[in-house]
């Protein structure tokens, strides 16, 4: 299993000749935030079989980076989200849409793909009427390294038995601003969090990309140290756990032993 990050929760899992592109964000900027680290993702970052949506929010469903995306993919999404899409993307886009919600599986080429629980908020904005389940993502097959796509989530009750035992956990560590809300992990929740799934490896993501305009030196402390200290944290918990802090573009591969 091949996995590229493009920075924030963007990136490539590729296996059984499936290729996986999880939240795309493929440009330059999100409204008001601006990629600060890491070059603008290559244009096959944007070649895939399947997108995996974790929800609404826009560092996750940016529509703006659907069209970016190879026209053939399958937008899997948490249900609700394709009337979304429709409104503001249009129906050829709502129309590749698999809506689904934690337990349901669907087979993407040589992968197996079911949704699980994420602890965070489903809602577009706090005042928007566009409403669906923030979700994760496993990913496996019968003969290669399983992994866990966690989207955003906090800890929750469940999260082992829901989701482990894995090998990979992709798993967001930090945030795009200077706070970091609710329904959310930080370094050490989650190593935490790889802890309870059982994820013999983990690659950071959700840090060290984007950053609001005008804010550029505020608690910088927030940016880029999230994924040293997660695999500070995660040594502590259990060393026997592989972290790979990957610069946007960068790959890495796990095998299975």
């Amino acid at each position: 299993m091949r996995i590229t990050w493009w920075g924030h929760a963007t990136t490539t899992i590729e296996n059984q000749g499936t290729r996986l592109l999880t939240d795309p964000v493929l440009t330059s900027r999100i409204a008001h935030l601006r990629r600060r680290r890491g070059p603008l993702p290559l244009a096959d970052a944007g070649s895939c079989d399947a997108v995996l949506i974790s929800h609404l929010h826009a560092d996750h469903l940016h529509l703006t980076s659907l069209p970016l995306v190879s026209p053939d993919a399958a937008l899997i999404v948490p249900r609700g989200a394709a009337r979304l899409i429709h409104a503001d993307a249009g129906k050829a886009f709502s129309d590749r849409c698999i809506e689904v919600a934690p337990g349901n599986q669907m087979r993407i080429g040589g992968l197996d793909i079911t949704a699980v629980t994420a602890d965070h908020d489903g809602r577009r904005l706090p005042w928007s009427s566009y409403s669906a389940p923030a979700l994760g993502y496993r990913v496996e097959s019968s003969s290669s390294p399983s992994v866990w796509f966690a989207g955003d989530t906090d800890l929750y009750d469940g999260l082992a038995a829901e989701v482990g035992p894995v090998d990979l956990a992709l798993v967001p560590v930090g945030g795009w601003g200077p706070s970091l809300g609710v329904g959310h992990l930080d370094p050490v929740r989650a190593a935490e969090a790889v802890r309870r799934v059982g994820a013999r490896y983990a690659v950071p993501v959700h840090f060290g990309t984007f950053w609001p305009i005008g804010c550029e030196w505020l608690k910088p402390e927030l940016f880029l140290p999230p994924g040293d200290r997660f695999k500070a944290a995660m040594a502590a918990i259990d060393e026997r756990v592989t972290v790979e802090v990957l610069e946007p573009g960068q790959s890495t591969e796990v095998v299975l032993p």
